[in-house]
């Protein structure tokens, strides 16, 4: 599995910035939020969109504030277990008991009879360094670890959209695009992922459909042509 783009950390963030809304859009509407793209936007813009409920309003903006901490730090990152858990923290804000936390607990997952067992430390440590692995992409290594995070559930909520920003932080510092599952076929997704959760001998198939599906970039002729005004885009709303 190569890596399908070569961008500068620098070109990715920007081109992040830019599919900021659509990110957020996608991933809401993934957690079944009936919410549509400018009202996303109005949401990120500050405003209340009627038909939501609270939590769903708060769930937007927690993955708001959580992609701002990524764009304005992942330069600087070390993607360790304290990132992970600092990320289910914004993003399970006041909707979660104890958010940032290992669950300590059971969960079960709709549309399959897969028990997750109790995660540890350092279950979850050796999963993430699974990045130091010198014979795969970065883009494998972003995509093995997303799913093992996924089917592990180190979290009592929040667990797709913690994997795939700790997913994303790997890729965007490496420039090599952004993970974001289409609208149209996260139907799909929910069912390859389910049949991994039950079987992990489909763990190559979802990541190859991932590969195929939901990495989005920029092919650029020069990496060292960017444009620095750009880099200045406003995350502070």
């Amino acid at each position: 599995m190569n890596n399908k783009y070569n961008m500068t950390t620098k070109q990715n963030i920007l081109f992040a910035k830019r599919n900021l809304v659509d990110s957020i859009y996608k991933s809401a509407k993934l957690e079944g939020i009936s919410v549509t793209f400018p009202e996303t936007q109005s949401i990120i813009d500050g405003k209340n969109v009627s038909h939501l409920r609270i939590d769903e309003l708060v769930t937007i903006n927690n993955l708001k504030n959580a992609w701002k901490m990524l764009l304005t730090s992942v330069e600087n990152i070390k993607f360790d277990y304290n990132y992970l858990c600092s990320l289910n923290s914004l993003i399970g804000n006041t909707l979660v008991e104890s958010p940032g936390n290992l669950r300590y607990g059971e969960v079960k997952i709709g549309g399959t009879n897969y028990i997750p067992s109790i995660p540890t430390k350092e279950k979850i440590s050796k999963i993430i360094q699974i990045q130091e692995k010198d014979n795969i992409s970065i883009t494998e290594k972003a995509l093995t670890i997303m799913c093992k995070l996924m089917k592990v559930q180190p979290f009592f909520d929040g667990n797709k959209r913690t994997s795939m920003l700790f997913a994303n932080s790997i890729m965007i510092k490496n420039g090599k695009g952004i993970i974001s599952i289409p609208d149209e076929k996260r139907e799909q997704f929910g069912e390859l992922l389910i049949k991994y959760y039950e079987d992990d001998n489909c763990l190559e198939e979802l990541k190859e459909w991932l590969y195929e599906n939901s990495i989005e970039g920029i092919v650029y002729h020069n990496i060292t042509q960017t444009n620095e005004a750009e880099d200045e885009d406003d995350l502070e709303q």
